[in-house]
C-alpha cells in the first residue's frame, strides 16, 4: 500500500506501530535462527572435514590390505573369493531435524546377519581386507549424510538471510515512513485547525467590534 493511500487516523497509527513491533521481534528471531544455523553449519563442516581425512587414511590401509591378501592368496584365488562374498544390505534413508531443517539420515548397510557366518570361513588376510572396506563404506555414507545436511543448511541460511533483509531493509523502513507520514498529516491538520480557529476568532472579534460601534 502506498503511503498516500494510508488513512491518517489514530487507529492506523497504532496499527502501524504494532506492526513495527511485530516485525522487529520477527527480525530478531530470524537473526537468532541464522546465527544458530551458521553455528551448526560450521560444526557439521568440521565433522565432514575430519571424516574426509579419516577416509583418505582408511582407503590407504584398505588398498594395502588388498595387496597383502593378494600376496597371501594369489590374484586368482582372491578373485574367486570375491565372487562368493555375501551382498551388502541396501542403505536405508530416513530423515532427521537439524535446526528446523529436514535432512536425510543414512542408516548404514553392511552384511546381512544371516550371511555374516560366511565371512568366518575366509582367509584371515581376506577378512582383514573386508573389515577395512566395510569401514570405508561406512565413512563414505557418513560423509554423504553430512554433505547433504550442509547443502540444506546453506540453503536455509540463505533463505533466512533474505527474509531478514526484506524485513530490515524494506518492511520496517516502509512502516516507519508510514508512521512519519501519519504524524506529518496530524501536524498538518493541527496547523490547519489552528489557522481556522484563529480566522474564526478574528472574524468574531471583527463582528463584535462592528456591533459595539
Amino acid at each position: 500500500m502506498a503511503i498516500e493511500n494510508v488513512r491518517p487516523t489514530r487507529l492506523e497509527l497504532l496499527r502501524t506501530r504494532r506492526r513495527i513491533g511485530v516485525a522487529k521481534r520477527g527480525l530478531n528471531l530470524l537473526k537468532l535462527k541464522r546465527s544458530a544455523l551458521i553455528a551448526e553449519f560450521f560444526a557439521i563442516s568440521r565433522e565432514a572435514l575430519r571424516l574426509r581425512g579419516d577416509l583418505q587414511k582408511r582407503v590407504a590401509r584398505g588398498y594395502e590390505s588388498i595387496r597383502n591378501a593378494e600376496m597371501m592368496e594369489g590374484p586368482t584365488r582372491l578373485e574367486n573369493i570375491s565372487m562368493l562374498l555375501p551382498d551388502v544390505r541396501p542403505v536405508a534413508v530416513s530423515t532427521k531435524n537439524v535446526m528446523g531443517v529436514r535432512t536425510p539420515r543414512v542408516d548404514r548397510g553392511g552384511y546381512a546377519p544371516t550371511d555374516a557366518g560366511a565371512l568366518l570361513d575366509l582367509p584371515t588376510s581376506v577378512q582383514e581386507s573386508i573389515r577395512h572396506f566395510q569401514g570405508i563404506y561406512q565413512v563414505v555414507l557418513d560423509i554423504a549424510e553430512k554433505e547433504n545436511a550442509l547443502r540444506r543448511l546453506l540453503k536455509e541460511i540463505e533463505k533466512t538471510k533474505r527474509r531478514a533483509s526484506a524485513i530490515e531493509n524494506v518492511l520496517i523502513p516502509r512502516l516507519e515512513a508510514t508512521v512519519r507520514y501519519i504524524k506529518f498529516r496530524f501536524d498538518e491538520m493541527e496547523r490547519d485547525s489552528f489557522a481556522m480557529l484563529k480566522a474564526v476568532k478574528r472574524k468574531m472579534e471583527q463582528e463584535g467590534g462592528g456591533v459595539a460601534a
